[in-house]
């Protein structure tokens, strides 16, 4: 409360327009909604981590996924933009876990999604389950994978990914034990995308020993992966002397283009399974 006091005379002012909160789903009453709107708060972000109440259990989270889609639905009814963060590797989750967790989320509707590594830190109560062995986090090739298998299904959806991943600080790295962290994750992620992209294009179109690519500037990075090892894998997969990669700037991001002999054939994020 004596946050949002101290807000308020900038919004009086026009200074900001509005106020962005993060909080758990248990902790979204109505009384407390009504407030956060009379205090100027457009948005919500709310920490569901998992739909799966036995991996918020183990996880100690102390609240259900009926708190979670009680106050996602709420706040949609009140008109507050709604984001919605979630977790992959927590104790007891899974890949297939996740992804119906996810499937749950859609279902609602938020404005946007966040999706988190689990990681172990020093002094966190995960880290003496990890040095037990009660606890193993996700390697970083099976958080690729299911996180390429979630933002396909939210691109599908039509639903934002703000971001996958966490802010890299000097504190968490010198905490850090355990778990898929990278500066980079989302853009490993997006280069698995554009990796499968590739890979269904050269397979339902061969195109010789040296097939041309074209893709947006922005996507270039993309579609090389990190230290060219798309391209790498690519030409190792199909027997390819080489592949030429464009950008052009009428290709919406997202969007890759294959040129064969008698025309540019394109595939899309959202048309993946």
């Amino acid at each position: 409360m004596s946050y949002l006091n101290e807000v308020q005379p900038f919004i009086a002012t026009g200074k900001i327009n509005s106020i962005r909160l993060s909080t758990r789903p248990d902790a979204l009453s109505e009384e407390t909604l009504a407030m956060l709107r009379e205090y100027g708060v457009k948005t919500v972000e709310v920490g569901v981590q998992s739909m799966v109440d036995e991996v918020l259990h183990l996880s100690k989270r102390g609240h259900t996924a009926e708190d979670s889609v009680s106050a996602i639905s709420r706040l949609k009814r009140r008109g507050f933009e709604v984001g919605v963060h979630l977790m992959i590797g927590l104790p007891g989750d899974t890949c297939d876990k996740f992804l119906q967790s996810l499937d749950q989320i859609i279902g609602l509707k938020p404005d946007f999604v966040r999706i988190h590594p689990t990681l172990v830190l020093k002094g966190a109560s995960l880290e003496q389950l990890w040095k037990s062995g009660e606890y193993c986090p996700m390697m970083m090739d099976e958080a690729v994978e299911c996180l390429k298998k979630g933002i396909l299904k939210l691109e599908k959806a039509s639903i934002p990914v703000a971001r996958v991943g966490l802010q890299p600080t000097k504190e968490l790295e010198e905490h850090l034990l355990a778990g898929p962290f990278h500066p980079s994750l989302h853009q490993f992620v997006d280069s698995a995308i554009f990796y499968e992209m590739a890979e269904e294009l050269l397979r339902k179109y061969p195109n010789g020993l040296n097939p041309v690519f074209v893709c947006n500037p922005k996507d270039l990075s993309n579609l090389k992966g990190q230290k060219n090892g798309n391209i790498l894998r690519l030409k190792n997969h199909f027997n390819l002397s080489d592949i030429f990669i464009f950008g052009r700037e009428d290709v919406p991001r997202g969007r890759l283009a294959l040129q064969t002999r008698a025309e540019e054939v394109f595939i899309d994020k959202k048309s993946l399974d």
